[in-house]
């Protein structure tokens, strides 16, 4: 699927004022292309954006993985102590990350608590 100069400019134009999975579908309907020949004409003239996955609280992801790493660099321990914790819950994991950072104050253990539909004994 060849695109023309001005096609080319025209729809890298119209993504770049809308980055959005719309836009490319719009442009691939007017163009009388596919959505995946637009994505891939726009990632090969460095415009594409791909969308960031977000996990159903909106929050990035982290791996159960990283959150006993995480654990276990607040408990200052080295992670094989923590064999098998990884296979925990992940809202259990979230609210012992909380828990033992360091950094962390009360107020974002509460936070994480109430989040995650736990109760604060405060």
């Amino acid at each position: 699927m060849n695109y023309t100069k001005e096609q080319t400019e025209y729809i890298v134009k119209k993504y770049e004022k809308e980055p959005t999975m719309h836009t490319v579908l719009c442009l691939a309907e007017e163009l009388n292309k596919t959505h995946k020949s637009i994505i891939g004409k726009l990632s090969r003239e460095g415009v594409y954006k791909r969308a960031v996955y977000k996990s159903k609280s909106g929050e990035s992801p982290i791996t159960k993985l990283e959150l006993v790493n995480n654990i276990a660099e607040n408990l200052g321990v080295e992670v094989e102590g923590l064999v098998g914790l990884e296979k925990s819950p992940k809202a259990t994991l979230k609210t012992l990350e909380v828990a033992t950072g360091a950094q962390q104050s009360r107020t974002d253990y509460v936070r994480v608590q109430q989040a995650l539909g736990g109760h604060s004994y405060d």
